[in-house]
């Protein structure tokens, strides 16, 4: 009885576990006893304070914040809560000139943020024939609502008395002249910095304050448009804006797509191997096109989803641009490996045929293995739209509160109907750093709860899986048994297992995260350039880092195999499926590795159709105008080609979890009945057979 499972499965081929079931079901089943449970009250503690971290930026959040300005009141633009309402006011206007002017000056102290400004429906533009003007909210003496206030065009200047017009004219308001033309850019009103002479002329003529003329009128809103935050701010915004194309590309199709790509390796296991490799070739190909064209390298296409094609602004398209160029540059680097990579592995694909033939019987045995992934899946669509709604919350729930701006800025005050100069300054948004550790411990979560859900899944497969071999096949007639006996020994046995390897491998992915942002990081805060170690260095420790990540993910695929199959600890079982890797080294490499070469894509040609789907609904006119209209759509179709991946990865590992659960066990049946696999249908003896199959696969690259 060699072998790591010797005690395990070598001596108990017939015995009868609690519930009645012979053979595999006493191998796997035999003296279980929960395990790693330390990690499971963990796991539970950390949804606690999951939910905890997300009620905070439900009370505290508002998501209109992401995409909108606040006025000089501190009200956000387009909240209907605000005082006055100001539902479908959702453009920012910056009314006083010269305010704009000065705060773009390097030597002043006053900013953008102090200058007043209010929510309109659209941006004004100069009058043709004479001086049109845009008043504050109508209240105090000014008996107007706020629906007529907009059906006047924001001017009831004919209604100002001698005082109010006088100072209106040294730009104080309540009305204030619109001297230089505006765009709608991203829901503020961007001023083009040439002003029209017209009006330019009528206010002089009624003897107004001078007005500032210069670039820096345009550049300085331009500037806080495209801050960095700003642009962050934007893109989670796009998120909120896209959820029907979430939806549908994120989640409807890519489970059409993957149930599709199961049953087609079920009955057409021969021809989708090839089809596979060619459908992400032209996959790959039709992406990088589109980005390309949305960078515009190709056609005069350039960010058109992200500003319009009617600003004339198109060209000043900021950071999204230069994003798109990056990702259209990341994309054609993916198309080249691509495409060698399908060259490299033409000779090999036969191989992997073989292998998912077998596993397309075990799918065939076992049929309830192809619906059960639409659990995990309901699960994770349920958790997704809880914490993308929790997300966009903890993002906005900064606190807004008036700037210190120490600055002489006199207006009107309607309601005490004199001119204040106290309490000028405008209102900004803070974030404390307790709320952006809120949002650190809110995306480890997303990490660490989709990691332990695929797990779950993986581990139900691979003990359904494990139950048709040792039983020699022979649970056909009870097609869904399998999986509800191997789901119910992992809600009874195993969480805990579960919960401690997707906390390892969430726990190096986010420490890969931290040290590539610091790297980013002291790239850009470095002006000389890196030596050529320095070079070598920051290469050396990504690899590095890769590489263990990819290691713990395959040792931990292996480890719920193993789980599935012995009951034993997270630890125990890797290091049983270490043993039995590390045995069988040459069994498994070649046979293995191209078949997850053909599996991951399979993954990608999902998730890469659904990211051009996703393109294609965001380049209509709904997401390009009105309220629907996003900033970029870049991050959208990124997280829709992410949920895509996650999707077919529940579905895939049916067929990823079948094939090595079946080579493990295989290699363990022959360890026990000295080479000869005993337990081992007749078409696994027919591709893994020690004296032939074998043999070739050894001897065949030579």
């Amino acid at each position: 009885m060699g072998g790591p499972l010797g005690a395990i499965i070598g001596r108990y081929p017939t015995e009868s576990d609690g519930d009645g079931d012979m053979a595999g079901g006493g191998i796997i089943r035999h003296n279980r006893k929960c395990r790693d449970l330390v990690f499971l009250v963990i796991f539970i503690a950390f949804w606690v304070a999951m939910i905890v971290n997300s009620s905070f930026g439900f009370n505290q959040g508002n998501p209109l914040r992401l995409t909108y300005g606040l006025d000089y009141k501190g009200n956000v633009c387009g909240d209907k809560h605000a005082d006055p309402d100001l539902r479908e006011l959702e453009v920012r206007y910056w009314m006083n000139p010269n305010q704009v002017y000065e705060s773009g000056l390097k030597s002043s102290q006053f900013k953008l943020a102090d200058a007043r400004s209010i929510c309109l429906m659209e941006c004004p533009v100069p009058s043709d024939d004479g001086l049109n003007w845009i008043c504050d909210y109508p209240e105090g003496d000014i008996r107007l609502t706020v629906d007529d206030w907009i059906d006047r065009d924001y001017d009831y200047y004919e209604f100002l008395t001698p005082e109010m017009r006088n100072s209106s004219l040294q730009l104080q308001g309540p009305c204030y002249p619109v001297i230089y033309p505006s765009v709608n850019v991203l829901w503020s009103c961007q001023f083009i910095a040439r002003a029209s002479n017209v009006s330019l002329r009528h206010w002089q003529q009624m003897g107004g304050a001078n007005i500032q003329e210069d670039i820096i009128i345009d550049k300085t809103i331009h500037k806080a448009i495209n801050s960095p935050s700003a642009v962050l701010k934007r893109y989670v915004a796009d998120i909120g804006k896209a959820w029907p194309v979430l939806i549908v590309c994120g989640g409807i199709l890519p489970l059409f797509l993957a149930v599709f790509w199961l049953l087609m390796i079920r009955h057409f296991v021969s021809g989708m191997t090839w089809i596979t490799v060619i459908l992400f070739n032209a996959l790959v190909i039709s992406v990088t096109m589109l980005y390309y064209a949305k960078a515009g390298w190709i056609g005069n296409d350039a960010v058109s989803v992200v500003i319009g094609v009617s600003d004339p602004y198109v060209n000043i398209s900021g950071r999204e641009l230069n994003h798109l160029r990056a990702i259209a540059v990341l994309m054609t680097v993916v198309m080249i490996v691509a495409f060698l990579s399908s060259i490299a592995i033409v000779r090999r694909i036969l191989m992997a045929t073989s292998v998912l033939k077998v596993a397309a019987k075990v799918i065939g045995e076992v049929q309830a293995l192809i619906i059960f992934p639409i659990l995990p899946y309901a699960i994770l669509a349920i958790f997704y739209m809880f914490w993308l709604s929790a997300a966009l919350h903890l993002f906005s729930s900064g606190q807004i509160s008036r700037n210190d701006c120490n600055a002489n800025c006199c207006s009107f005050d309607l309601k005490a109907n004199k001119v204040n100069c106290d309490n000028c300054c405008g209102y900004s948004i803070h974030y404390t750093p307790h709320i952006a550790a809120a949002i650190l411990f809110h995306l480890f979560g997303c990490y660490w709860a989709t990691q332990f859900i695929i797990a779950s899944s993986s581990t139900v497969i691979a003990g359904s899986v494990a139950s048709y071999y040792w039983a020699r096949g022979e649970i056909s007639e009870i097609p869904f048994l399998p999986v509800f006996s191997s789901l119910k020994r992992l809600m009874r046995y195993s969480l805990g297992s579960v919960a401690l390897g997707s906390l390892v491998v969430s726990i190096v992915e986010s420490v890969r995260f931290i040290l590539e942002s610091i790297r980013r990081r002291l790239k850009h805060t470095d002006t000389t350039n890196l030596s050529r170690i320095g070079k070598m260095s920051s290469f050396s420790s990504n690899c590095c880092l890769g590489c263990i990540d990819w290691t713990i993910r395959s040792v931990n695929r292996n480890a719920y195999i193993m789980i599935a199959i012995t009951g034993k600890s997270f630890c125990k079982a890797s290091a049983i499926a270490t043993g039995l890797i590390m045995n069988n080294i040459l069994r498994i490499g070649k046979v293995n590795v191209i078949g997850d070469v053909i599996l991951f894509l399979g993954k990608l040609c999902v998730s890469l159709f659904c990211a051009v789907f996703a393109f294609l609904m965001l380049d209509t006119h709904k997401y390009k105008s009105a309220h629907n209209k996003i900033s970029s759509p870049l991050f959208p179709v990124l997280v829709c080609w992410g949920l895509g991946y996650i999707v077919a990865t529940l579905f895939f590992a049916v067929v990823e979890m079948a094939i090595d659960t079946i080579i493990l066990s295989f290699c363990q049946d022959a360890e026990e009945h000295q080479g000869n696999a005993q337990y081992a249908p007749p078409l696994l003896m027919e591709t893994l057979d020690s004296q032939g199959e074998m043999q070739r696969i050894t001897q065949g690259s030579s």
